[in-house]
């Protein structure tokens, strides 16, 4: 188990390093942000004079070393327009972030699993076909169009829930809701699809001809091998949730870091938007390793591979 976990953190920070080379690059080419924090009355001299005070005059491969020895001590730099750390304006909005992806994640794996299990074992009753339907529309609806739709209703209409902001637990409902429903319905259908293929093997028809209980079956023999793949989704799902919800904060103006990295990318501030991008990678890295080692509780045997 140790020389596993020590492969997979070894693993874990080439792909950091590699997502913080990405995202250095792609932003430096793709402007000038002193156009955007100086006045248009500005001399080229006076740009010049803002660009060597931020850093900004030297060569690319100088500033990306600049940028590691500082991320190294856990410097990420000032943010342009608000004058304080970037890492520190990032992880200020995290704990709304994580608050809005754990209640989504919750709500479609509490709903999802038993969702799946019912129709798989009810293949091609109305409980089944109804499940099918209800999952195919929750993964055509685009998120952002469910969140308005829950505004309207909800909020304008029925005035039962808040439509924005983040304070008591009412809040997180609709921004919760919309956002888990697509995987929600995505769940459901692995689910489905897992346990109508573990349901088919030899080692269910012979629990089965033993006389063990049909719970039993269900839950211990075919739940359990069922979950093996789909924990794996599962995870990966949740570290994209932190990117996928930049759109619902937005739209429901719940103060978490998407909200923060929209703002930054309209100004250009660089460092906010490389901080955003480190601790979303962390966190997925981390989600990643949770996942690895939770995938071999499930199945020992992946630890004795190279």
């Amino acid at each position: 188990m140790g020389l596993y976990f020590l492969r997979r953190l070894y693993q874990a920070l080439i792909v950091l390093f590699v997502v913080t080379l990405i995202v250095f690059i792609i932003l430096h080419v793709s402007g000038d942000p002193v156009e955007l924090l100086m006045p248009p009355d500005a001399t080229s001299e006076d740009l010049q004079d803002m660009r060597r005070t931020l850093g900004l005059d030297k060569p690319l491969v100088v500033q990306y070393g600049v940028f590691l020895l500082n991320a190294v001590q856990g410097n990420m730099g000032i943010s342009y327009h608000h004058g304080q750390p970037a890492l520190k304006l990032v992880l200020e909005r995290l704990p709304a972030s994580l608050e809005l992806v754990v209640a989504s994640m919750l709500i479609s794996l509490i709903l999802a699993i038993p969702l799946g299990i019912l129709a798989a074992t009810n293949r091609g009753k109305l409980l089944d076909r109804l499940c099918l339907m209800g999952s195919l529309v929750g993964i055509s609806s685009p998120p952002f169009w469910i969140g308005i739709v829950f505004i309207l209703v909800f909020a304008v209409l029925l005035q039962w829930l808040p439509s924005s902001g983040r304070g008591s637990w009412m809040h997180l409902i609709l921004p919760a809701t919309s956002l888990s429903l697509y995987r929600l319905a995505l769940f459901l259908r692995l689910i489905r699809a897992g346990m109508l293929d573990v349901m088919a093997q030899d080692y269910i028809r012979t629990a089965r001809s033993k006389g063990v209980r049909e719970k039993m079956v269900v839950y211990k023999h075919a739940l359990k091998n069922t979950l093996i793949p789909f924990v794996t989704i599962a995870g990966i799902h949740m570290g994209s949730l932190l990117a996928g919800a930049i759109v619902t904060e937005k739209i429901f103006a719940w103060p978490g870091m998407g909200r923060l990295f929209l703002k930054s990318i309209v100004v250009m501030d660089f460092p906010v938007i490389i901080a955003w991008a480190l601790v979303v990678a962390v966190i997925f890295l981390v989600i990643n390793l949770a996942v690895d080692l939770i995938y071999v509780y499930l199945d020992p045997r992946i630890r004795n591979e190279k």
